[in-house]
């Protein structure tokens, strides 16, 4: 698309997401561009959470000096052999004790914390560097356009979402990752797109570049033992976050904000992103409320939604699907 959709006065900025995913925009002079910091913090935290999880795992000792344990030089930080977790990690019941999302354990246990826990735990090196690389490619540019606040808020909370979502549906099986949050991350690039629309350039290419992207790493979760609900519970939820807190002012609105009221031409936000983000404001406040009320009843998702376990497994002649 062309610079006519765009007002003058400002400059165009290439900070997009990598891959070019929202595409260049038009950025007035003195919008701010923050420093990330609590991204790179996230990924210390979940590479610490996962040190710890080793710690916990002891692989020799738990196996009794098994010599099928992997990379057997780490001591009690060495894997569990392949056969029991071929990503070069912890036992299930490791990540059980440390607070993997399980169904049982949040309704009947009351131990609902699991749904903040559970995003910080990994299955293994591999499951754990995949999330982190994605965390630094995503995150980082996000931060540095939308603030550490705003992106924190978009991270917690989609995975919670994710967290929910994966728990009305998956209740025989733990989950653990930080997917649902990085998929939210993913859905709010998506939903910043939309409503800052008239701000950039490249629209139709930028659009169609991160559906795809999208639908392949859903696509993925078909997989078996992968935990599609989180990443839908997830991607929902950051995108309806992305047209709450997300917004960008109009072109040319920061140039004109210290004037008279009556000399400005042109208001902060037009008017269509004042209603989606009404609208997404009301339906992230249904669903969190009705998700949590169905979880903590005890209600199986399933039995609401007969095909819907199709969203997560699709069985093939390759491979089957757990209940």
């Amino acid at each position: 698309m062309g610079s006519r959709d765009l007002e003058r006065g400002g400059t165009k900025s290439n900070n997009n997401p990598p891959g070019n995913y929202s595409g260049s925009y038009y950025q007035d002079a003195s919008e701010k561009q923050w420093t990330s910091w609590l991204v790179p913090m996230f990924v210390v935290a979940n590479v610490a959470m996962f040190v710890v999880v080793m710690y916990v795992n002891n692989c020799p000792h738990n196996n009794l000096g098994s010599q099928e344990c992997v990379a057997r030089f780490l001591g009690r930080f060495s894997f569990e052999p392949l056969r029991v977790n071929p990503l070069f990690g912890p036992s299930s019941s490791t990540l059980q004790k440390l607070g993997a999302l399980e169904w049982e354990k949040i309704v009947h246990g009351h131990q609902a914390w699991r749904l903040i826990t559970g995003i910080w735990l990994h299955a293994g090196v591999i499951h754990l560097l995949a999330n982190m690389l994605s965390l630094v490619f995503i995150g980082i540019r996000l931060e540095q356009q939308f603030g550490f606040i705003r992106v924190g808020i978009l991270y917690l909370l989609s995975g919670l979402g994710g967290s929910i979502l994966s728990s009305l549906f998956i209740q025989n099986n733990i989950s653990v990752g930080a997917s649902g949050a990085l998929f939210g991350l993913l859905g709010a690039m998506l939903s910043e797109l939309l409503t800052n629309w008239t701000i950039y350039t490249d629209k139709a290419a930028a659009l169609i570049t991160l559906i795809v992207i999208i639908a392949i790493n859903l696509a993925v979760g078909i997989l078996p033992h992968v935990d599609n609900f989180a990443h839908i519970g997830g991607f929902l939820t950051g995108f309806l976050l992305g047209f709450v807190l997300l917004l960008r002012p109009q072109f040319g609105w920061m140039e004109r904000r210290h004037l008279p009221a009556s000399s400005r031409a042109v208001s902060k936000h037009k008017a269509y992103q004042y209603i989606l983000c009404f609208v997404a404001l009301a339906l992230l406040i249904v669903g969190f409320t009705i998700g949590l009320l169905m979880l903590f009843r005890g209600e199986n998702g399933n039995n609401h939604c007969r095909w819907c376990h199709y969203l997560s497994c699709v069985p093939t002649s390759k491979w089957e699907c757990g209940n």
